[in-house]
């Protein structure tokens, strides 16, 4: 049985005021063209197939159109979840009757863990939810944390799974030690947003979405497909795949990858403002590609994006070397002084940040009792 992975389409997505809804088209026309070489089984989509639960028309045309001729005119079944991105009332809508045509959507998180078989290989649809919604879901208050709700939603699934059949997870979440990106929304503070690998060991193959490289972790089974495009910067130097899965009647796996080439690429280039603008050096760049330029130039440069965009139409983002380094002095300058103060007057700093209200010697004394106390109780430890 063979299938495409693929996630975080992020259609609508608006990169440094522009959106990428042309650049997502010509990715995704090529990924109409891949499913027209390999023939596969089933095509997973892992969530975030839209960047906002509200999103622009265009957006939700192109979506429509990409899964209409995947589904309808190439008769390829697809299975889909929605990411913390989508709305998973949106994605639901129209699921009831879609399977007639072996279209999946998995919107909503239910009850049902009943896995959906294709060609000997069970897939069990699992869309993005917050712990509160599996903890009331589920009736069990001892849900708090991604990593609870995931365990629960697993041990559920595992009441029915047949182990003697190859099983496929798909879901949507942050597995710990992941390697994230600036586009990758936050899905909860503190550490209680990741989930761990072993969650997943009883299935044959995970397809995960959230994390936009196809590298973010190593694992032989368990595997981010990766973004359809980059979406920051800070993916400038990601690959851009899809995995295309193999599994046979024995449950042996194997996975290949096919890189996605956009029309125009993100890129970073760093040098002086006249070299930059100097034939001789861009007529070797593809100079409409979204970039970061890093101007190396030392003092007051007059307009110097404008001059840039003349050459380089799509420049998003424009700094120079000595802020970045004087940022950085300036961040370790911060840090080094919170080192040298104390708690009492790192607290007073946090305290003001937070509320208008007068930090009183009333407060002062309290906190300086609370400081000794927690101080005395670790001395003891």
């Amino acid at each position: 049985m063979k299938f495409i992975h693929t996630a975080d389409w992020h259609l609508g997505k608006l990169v440094h005021g522009i959106y990428m809804t042309e650049e997502q088209r010509y990715v995704l026309n090529q990924f109409i063209q891949l499913i027209e070489v390999e023939q596969p089984d089933a095509v997973v989509i892992a969530g975030d197939l839209y960047d906002r639960s509200v999103p622009p028309t265009e957006a939700v045309n192109l979506l429509n159109d990409v899964l209409y001729k995947i589904n309808v005119e190439m008769k390829t079944p697809i299975l889909a979840i929605s990411g913390n991105h989508d709305s998973a009332e949106r994605l639901s809508f129209g699921s009831s009757w879609y399977r007639h045509s072996n279209f999946f959507m998995q919107g909503k998180l239910t009850k049902e863990f009943a896995p959906i078989p294709i060609n000997g290989v069970n897939f069990y649809l699992v869309p993005y939810a917050e712990p509160g919604i599996v903890r009331e879901l589920l009736e069990d208050p001892s849900i708090h944390s991604h990593e609870d709700a995931m365990k629960s939603l697993v041990g559920q699934i595992e009441k029915t799974l047949n182990s003697s059949e190859p099983n496929v997870f798909i879901g949507h979440a942050f597995v710990a030690g992941g390697t994230t990106s600036d586009s990758e929304r936050i899905l909860s503070v503190g550490g209680t947003g990741c989930v761990s690998m072993d969650c997943f060991q009883p299935f044959t193959y995970t397809a995960l979405g959230h994390l936009h490289s196809p590298d973010a972790i190593k694992h032989p089974s368990i595997k981010y497909s990766g973004s359809l495009l980059k979406y920051s910067f800070s993916e400038a130097k990601q690959r851009k795949a899809v995995s295309i899965i193999n599994i046979n009647s024995k449950g042996e796996l194997s996975i290949e990858e096919r890189l996605l080439s956009p029309k125009n690429d993100m890129r970073e280039i760093t040098g002086f403002l006249d070299e930059l603008l100097d034939p001789s050096f861009y007529m070797k760049e593809k100079v409409d590609d979204y970039l970061k330029i890093v101007l190396q130039d030392e003092g007051a440069i007059l307009d110097p994006i404008n001059k840039l965009r003349q050459v380089y139409p799509n420049v998003l983002h424009l700094e120079k070397k000595i802020e970045q380094k004087d940022l950085k002095e300036k961040q370790y300058l911060q840090i080094g002084n919170r080192q040298s103060k104390t708690e009492l007057s790192l607290f007073e700093e946090f305290y003001r940040e937070m509320t208008t209200s007068e930090f009183s010697n009333e407060k002062k004394d309290l906190m300086i009792r609370i400081i000794d106390h927690v101080k005395g109780d670790s001395h003891n430890l």
